[in-house]
């Protein structure tokens, strides 16, 4: 009768950030500008992983790379917040404690 035609497979899906997280990232970028710290960000989105990437200056490593990968997230948890050299340096299940560590260069002594 008729030849058969495979139905085309669906193209690869991307990790991508949602909003607010999104939101939250772009927060505590704003306040290391604000504070001299930052100067430049990339983000990239891939079939694993979604990638925002800080830096000092442009044209270097970044200081710090925020990385979430949904494969992780019943062992490790997808959120990582990865060093200069590559070392992870915090995991976990949720992006707040992940962010935790950026967000103490912010904080002040204030003196009585």
């Amino acid at each position: 009768m008729g030849v058969v035609t495979p139905f085309p497979a669906p193209a690869p899906r991307q990790v991508a950030f949602e909003r607010t997280e999104l939101m939250r990232i772009l927060d505590l970028y704003g306040r290391m500008v604000a504070a001299g710290h930052w100067r430049d960000y990339a983000i990239q989105f891939g079939k694993d992983a979604a990638s925002f990437a800080c830096f000092r200056r442009a044209a270097e490593r970044p200081e710090y790379r925020i990385e979430k990968r949904p494969a992780l997230r019943a062992r490790q948890g997808e959120w990582a917040l990865i060093g200069e050299s590559g070392v992870v340096l915090k995991r976990g299940h949720e992006l707040g404690p992940v962010l935790a560590p950026v967000e103490r260069k912010l904080l002040k002594l204030v003196e009585a």
